[in-house]
């Protein structure tokens, strides 16, 4: 009989380890949903063991954001595999991924038509006695001849599948070297960078799927699991359904804002421009066009009404946008109109697959924000919200309540775990995801080495928008920024804002001659390059001094291990910009929760952040650190009483000159 101690792969337990594993391997045994709130190095991903020692031939799916996140579990399962070396994993980290084929457009469409194309000709050539596809001359010709940019058929695809000779004709089977390399990636631990290689002529997506379909443990990024139709795509290709699923979802903090983004649409005004064309284009050949082409200026001219306005983010009516969108229209309402798009949607899309264009079409994207705007109508839980961006206005169906989704998804699987290090106060996370859902909450406290950090807390600075212009206030984070400055190795300050970030960084690079200054780029690939910089400094003897935005891309799911980071400060609360539709969400929770809902929805995302951001700095027990809030409203009871039990408990209040005090004691 499995047992907790037979899967745990360490030779002991960390302190209040074991209760949150049996809490977990309860819940894979009978059922249910556990919200585990355990900070850094309490061993969350060992969650995984518990829920296999009960899964009861179940299978085991893991959900995370990063691929560092993904990391970590491959290394921890390798380790249960080195006790139970007949376990089997597979991951599945989206197309984008895992795809080798060239060329632009949608990934998932792209995969979908070469596919299709390619299996149509794969059968037409078994009918003729051709049952190995990749030996086939009349198909090699073809891939020969294929635009790389505009491929049709795909040769990964193809080294895939054989035919075998049955009663009723040529049946598709997985080839044997699909069948070999899916076998063999479910037993070797193989990194994500590393798996294109190992597919070698295989697709690797369709490698990992076949692996999957045997595999004990499967681990999938959020969008996988929480995007309803791909889940369920997923699911029907695995030959599970969700009530065979023990399920764990990692980071589980992001859950709610990953939810809402999937459920949200946007609407450019250079994406309706590309719609028009693509509707000139198809005049000849399909009805309906002209009538939805005249109702095209109808937006054109609600969008550029929008522009008399300065906010930078409104709501607009909904109601409003119909009757202006219907006037003088054929169509009696929006829902008529979204009916002709479908039509002309699937003809477009079926058009472009032929030609070996996969791209979302503008037309479909447009017929999705028309159908979430009918649906906004009727369900408070979706807001119509306008920007003003350097491109012009983009109108928005944005879903702002991921509680109905996240019920959905926890009930359909037997079980779902969610861990997190930063779900404090878990019960404000409770009512946030699940409402009146009966759940379990384990919540741990840290076990860290009191002596190796320090926790400051600022009384007398503070990036309320009252005091944002004050001399004396600004003047005293300035001040503190200097003082933290000082702290030996590299460091990293954290602001509300790239704004905000701005604002005292141009006094930092003129005050920082000790430590290589690292500002956070808004591009992707160059705050990459940026960080690896960075973290290589603690090796050549010299320090930086990172300064981010809390929420970016340097402050949640990355390790700053040993030297790596020595200290982080928080400037300021980094609550999300006030206006109407801040409050009419925070509305929309009050009426839902009473007083807590302002909590929830507008302080709760906040304070996460800056958990996240000096949670950075202490990752294992023997990492010391400086630990710095600066931000007077942290010591307010409304906020001071939901932090954690060890960040109440340490907290230390101080001015500056205590701060500076303080600083220069630590060592």
């Amino acid at each position: 009989m499995d047992t907790l101690d037979g899967w745990f792969p360490y030779p002991n337990y960390r302190p209040y380890q074991r209760e949150m594993l049996e809490t977990a391997a309860a819940c894979a045994r009978d059922g249910g949903v556990v919200m585990i709130d355990a900070p850094t190095g309490s061993g969350k991903s060992s969650v995984v063991s518990a829920l296999l020692s009960e899964r009861d031939g179940r299978k085991v799916v893991v959900a995370v954001r990063t691929i560092s996140q993904l990391n970590t579990f491959i290394r921890e399962l390798e380790l249960v595999r080195s006790k139970k070396p007949g376990l089997k994993v597979a991951y599945l980290i989206g197309k984008r991924m895992m795809c080798p084929l060239a060329g632009e457009g949608n990934i998932y469409r792209k995969c979908e038509g070469v596919k299709s194309f390619s299996m149509a000709l794969m059968r037409e050539r078994a009918q003729k006695g051709s049952l190995v596809p990749s030996k086939d001359p009349v198909i090699r010709q073809q891939i020969q001849k294929m635009d790389a940019e505009h491929p049709l058929l795909c040769p990964y695809f193809i080294n895939s599948r054989i035919f075998l000779d049955t009663e009723k004709g040529p049946k598709i089977f997985p080839s044997t070297m699909l069948r070999t390399k899916s076998e063999r990636v479910t037993t070797e631990r193989v990194w994500p960078q590393d798996l294109l290689g190992m597919s070698g002529s295989v697709c690797p997506y369709e490698m990992m799927l076949h692996a999957a379909q045997k595999a004990d443990v499967i681990l999938l990024n959020y969008h996988h699991l929480f995007h309803d139709e791909i889940r369920d795509q997923l699911y029907a290709s695995l030959g599970i359904t969700p009530s065979e699923v023990c399920l764990i979802l990692d980071e589980a903090h992001n859950c709610g804002e990953v939810m809402q983004g999937i459920q949200s649409v946007s609407l450019e005004e250079t994406s309706l421009e590309q719609a028009r064309r693509e509707l000139r284009g198809l005049r000849r050949n399909m009805k309906g066009i002209d009538a939805v082409h005249h109702v095209l200026p109808r937006i054109d001219a609600f969008m550029e009404g929008l522009k008399i306005s300065h906010e930078t983010e409104d709501w607009f009516d909904p109601a409003i946008f119909e009757r202006m969108v219907v006037k003088e229209s054929l169509y009696p309402d929006i829902s008529s109109i979204v009916d002709d798009l479908m039509h002309i949607s699937e003809g477009i899309r079926e058009s472009n697959m032929k030609a070996g264009d996969f791209r979302e079409t503008a037309i479909e994207n447009l017929t999705e924000f028309l159908f979430r705007i009918t649906q906004s109508s009727s369900d408070p839980s979706f807001l119509t919200v306008y920007r003003r961006e350097e491109d012009g206005i983009v109108l928005e169906v944005r879903n702002i309540d991921p509680a109905r989704k996240m019920q959905e998804m926890a009930v359909m699987h037997h079980a779902c775990v969610l861990i997190s290090g930063t779900f404090s106060p878990v019960e404000s996370y409770r009512k946030y995801y699940f409402e009146d859902l009966p759940v379990t909450i384990c919540s741990l406290p840290n076990t860290f080495p009191r002596e190796n950090r320090m926790l400051l807390c600022a009384g007398d600075i503070t990036t309320a928008f009252s005091k944002r212009q004050d001399k004396h206030n600004l003047s005293l984070i300035s001040q503190y920024i200097t003082a933290f400055s000082r702290v030996k190795g590299n460091i990293a300050i954290y602001f509300p804002s790239y704004q905000m970030l701005e604002l005292f960084s141009r006094d930092i690079r003129s005050g920082s001659a000790d430590k290589r200054l690292f500002v956070e780029s808004k591009d992707s690939g160059e705050a990459r390059e940026l960080l690896n910089e960075f973290l290589r400094l603690p090796r050549t003897g010299r320090s930086g001094l990172l300064l981010a935005v809390c929420g970016g891309k340097w402050s949640e799911g990355l390790d700053y291990r040993g030297e790596l980071l020595n200290g982080a400060m928080v400037i300021g609360l980094p609550l999300a910009p006030f206006n109407r539709v801040r409050q009419m969400v925070i509305d929309y929770f009050r009426h839902k929760f009473g007083d807590e809902g302002e909590f929830i929805s507008y302080t709760l995302p906040a304070m996460n952040r800056a958990q996240q951001a000096i949670g950075r700095v202490l990752r294992t027990p023997e990492d010391r650190g400086i630990l710095v809030l600066g931000e007077k409203r942290f010591l307010e009871r409304r906020i001071h009483d939901r932090l954690p039990a060890w960040m109440r408990g340490e907290m230390q209040a101080c001015d500056i000159a205590s701060f500076r005090e303080a600083i220069a004691r630590w060592r």
